[in-house]
């Protein structure tokens, strides 16, 4: 069955621009191993925001720039599942440092913006992006950041409560004679 006219080009144009950003993306992952952590972690990020900038400048006109919904949906899922499995065990067992829940949630917020942001913009909140889509009239994709978070939530507090293991139970406290 032969393509509809123009969905060829389309098809190449998104297959070309998904194939520089994993070339790019993973090509600075591995650079940055590679050479002592010659890029950092700052510039692994960029590096991918950089390709997905000049990739959409490039194959947008062409192709809308999708690049990759389902890896985008993706991204959305991991991340959200990490940040649950974080505040699921900070949050909510009583192992775990109550005063250091804020420092941990804080810092997986941050480390999940920092290698998702340049690809997705690091939802992890369907309300995040509700506003802004609202604002903005733009839904395109829209369903990767309710689909993406709400899956991933689930994940994440699946797996935290499969590695939890037995809850202790409470030590009772002797009270002074």
């Amino acid at each position: 069955m032969p393509l509809r006219p123009g969905l060829a080009r389309r098809v190449a144009a998104e297959g070309l621009a998904a194939f520089a950003l994993v070339f790019a993306g993973c090509g600075a992952v591995v650079a940055n191993a590679e050479y002592d952590g010659a890029l950092g972690a700052v510039g692994v990020s960029v590096v991918f925001g950089l390709i997905i900038m000049a990739m959409i400048y490039a194959t947008g006109h062409l192709s809308g720039a999708h690049i990759g919904a389902g890896g985008a949906f993706v991204y959305e899922l991991v991340l959200t599942a990490l940040l649950m499995f974080v505040i699921m065990a900070v949050a909510t067992d009583t192992r775990a440092v109550g005063a250091g829940a804020a420092i941990a949630i804080g810092g997986t917020v941050g480390l999940d913006a920092l290698f998702g942001g340049p690809v997705t913009g690091a939802s992890m909140n369907p309300a995040r992006s509700f506003g802004p889509a609202l604002a903005a009239g733009e839904w395109t994709d829209f369903w990767l950041y309710l689909a993406g978070p709400l899956l991933g939530a689930t994940l994440g507090a699946f797996a935290y409560q499969l590695v939890r293991g037995d809850r202790p139970t409470a030590i009772p406290v002797e009270q002074p004679a």
